[in-house]
């Protein structure tokens, strides 16, 4: 079926199964260890946008359906899809910055922290990309961009003033608020569903912050609901220049060793130093204060030491099992105290020794503009089993599971970058928002040229599932 490809069609190659480097083009460039074995038909390792043109039309042309590979990093690995052609961007990593408007424009497979943020912060310049240093900004910006410190900024996709997009058709268009809108609209958060490939992204930058500042303290387990509680009180009241996260993870303590401690965490962005370490003065009113592990207050901070944070705590290729919440206590009678106990074990109960858990502030919550991305709550919890033995699959697996259904009642449902929806469905976008996507899919690709969200179910997407079980009932 696939003999009578013509490979001098492309600048890059197309890799077939049975090829020597098959698997790694299949799935060399995924993240997660936790490989999936599904199979496409071909493989593009796509070296220019007339490339990815040429990949669409050539789809086209055999009926393939077309799936597409920014950085990696999708837990799920949305790109790897059985039929069909996988168009791997990884070439496409050019950057330009315009000194007059401040926009800079970036191909979809660069990396936010590594490549990006360093580009830019040597022009006094900064973007808020993604916290993981490898991660590629094309399906982090198509998923909405839960960046840093999302809380005081917005959502990097509202950065995006532009994309450049290759068309079901294999046409290349622009995409703004004036032209090609619905395109525009749906590159903002439509995810692995967005009905085309964006193959540059134009984003408005903020200047560069002149310090950052970071407290850390570090609490036992058995002080979760306590602190929790009060981190529920208070991180309405923190300035929004301040990323504020709550993780549980294994950590060095100073008695020696390592053990898991629940970490809160703040991170000010100041104007100065003064600015930064007067930012985060409401950390001091924790009332486990004086039991904590230890305490960092207030620390001078740089983004490298941050990447490599992070870089730590995620490393690549090992096996990872994942899911999170948009939680929401508004509608239930305990309000905080129902939030702090669905979320709990997540934070208490993790089986993997390098595993972890964040709750994230995302208050004040703000109105969104106009787009595809358009459910969020005032904090957002994940968890993360981190493994590299596949015996240990089953156990993690069903931890995971157990722990969000204990979470369901506080739950409003799911951001799509760190979702597995072949395992659980929740709602990730505005009904509404919901139906104005699928109505921009039927005009855009009415022949299904581009793959959708890869789902258990798909007809229930953007339902949280025990909400349809009780409809059925």
């Amino acid at each position: 079926m696939t003999s009578d490809l013509d490979a001098s069609a492309f600048d890059g190659r197309i890799v077939l199964p049975g090829d020597a480097d098959w698997e790694d083009a299949r799935v060399g460039r995924v993240f997660n260890g936790r490989r999936p074995g599904r199979q496409p038909d071909a493989v593009l390792v796509a070296e220019s946008v007339e490339d990815v043109q040429r990949g669409v039309r050539l789809a086209a042309a055999k009926g393939w359906t077309v799936a597409v590979r920014s950085g990696g990093h999708s837990w799920a690995a949305w790109s790897v899809r059985d039929g069909g052609l996988l168009i791997d961007l990884r070439a496409l990593t050019d950057l330009a910055y315009d000194e007059d408007s401040h926009v800079v424009s970036a191909g979809p497979a660069t990396k936010g922290g590594e490549v990006l943020s360093p580009y830019l912060e040597e022009r006094g310049r900064f973007f808020h990309g993604g916290h993981c240093p490898t991660v590629g900004i094309g399906g982090f910006l198509l998923q909405g961009g839960q960046g840093w410190n999302q809380r005081g900024w917005g959502w990097a996709a509202e950065s995006v003033v532009a994309v450049d997009v290759v068309t079901a058709d294999g046409e290349l268009v622009r995409a703004d608020a004036h032209h090609n809108s619905d395109l525009y609209w749906a590159a903002r958060g439509a995810g692995p569903a967005f009905p085309g490939i964006v193959v540059r992204f134009h984003l408005a930058t903020r200047p560069l912050f002149g310090a950052l500042a970071h407290t850390v303290h570090g609490y036992e387990l058995d002080d979760f609901t306590e602190v929790m509680t009060w981190l529920y009180d208070t991180h309405h009241r923190v300035p929004d220049n301040v990323e504020i996260v709550a993780v549980s993870m294994p950590v060095p303590v100073p008695d020696g060793g390592e053990r898991r401690l629940f970490l809160v965490t703040g991170l000010a962005f100041g104007d100065d130093e003064a600015h930064a370490r007067d930012s985060l003065a409401a950390f001091n009113t924790s009332p486990a204060l004086d039991r904590a592990v230890f305490v960092q207050d207030a620390a001078p901070s740089t983004l490298a030491q941050q990447r490599e944070e992070q870089l730590r705590n995620n490393p690549e290729h090992w096996q990872y099992i994942c899911d999170n919440a948009w939680i929401d206590g508004e509608n239930t009678p305990a309000g905080v105290a129902a939030m702090v106990d669905g979320i709990r074990p997540l934070f208490t109960t993790n089986p993997t020794a390098h595993g972890f858990a964040i709750w994230m502030s995302n208050a004040p919550r703000r109105e969104l503009e106009d787009m595809a991305f358009s459910l969020h709550t005032d904090a957002y919890v994940a968890a993360y089993t981190v493994y590299e033995d596949p015996a240990e699959y089953a156990r993690n697996r069903a931890w995971v599971d157990e722990v969000f259904a204990h979470a369901e009642p506080v739950t409003a449902g799911q951001y799509l970058g760190d979702s597995d929806m072949t395992n659980r469905q929740l709602r990730f976008m505005a009904p509404d928002n919901w139906s104005k996507l699928q109505e921009i899919i039927a005009a855009r690709d009415p022949e299904g040229r581009f793959h959708r969200h890869l789902a258990a179910d798909p007809d229930t997407i953007n339902v949280n599932h025990w909400q349809r079980e009780e409809a059925r009932a």
